[in-house]
């Protein structure tokens, strides 16, 4: 059965509501917790596969396109068993189906991390 539903507003019962296009354009399009060291996928939302591209670097590769290149990636990674602040820079080359992310530390160095996790955010 196919369909469409049409609301202005979700309400949580308690007085609390949200319109329905923060639902809509609020919510992550697409997401991933992988392993950077063996490019395995733990979970993920809309995404097909990761592809190790070389040290500290992967593409994220989407199972449905989005609209256009100009989504909002967010990810974070974990460093030498959190013992140095990192970040997951991205993206980078990105298209409709596709970005690369890279894992570095505050000092600029590349590297494979145990735990990265990504979540794509678009209209």
């Amino acid at each position: 059965m196919a369909g469409t539903i049409v609301l202005d507003a979700i309400t949580d019962g308690t007085g609390n509501t949200v319109s329905g296009s923060t639902v809509v354009n609020g919510s992550a399009k697409a997401w991933v917790n992988f392993n950077g060291t063996t490019n395995t996928i733990r979970s993920s939302f809309n995404v097909t596969s990761t592809t190790k591209i070389g040290t500290g670097n992967w593409r994220i590769n989407l199972t449905t396109a989005m609209p256009n290149a100009n989504y909002a990636v967010i990810g974070m990674s974990q460093y030498q068993n959190n013992a140095g602040m990192t970040v997951l820079e991205g993206p980078s080359d990105a298209t409709t189906s596709s970005f690369e992310v890279y894992a570095k530390t505050i000092s600029n160095v590349v590297y494979d991390c145990d735990f990265a996790s990504v979540a794509v955010f678009s209209s």
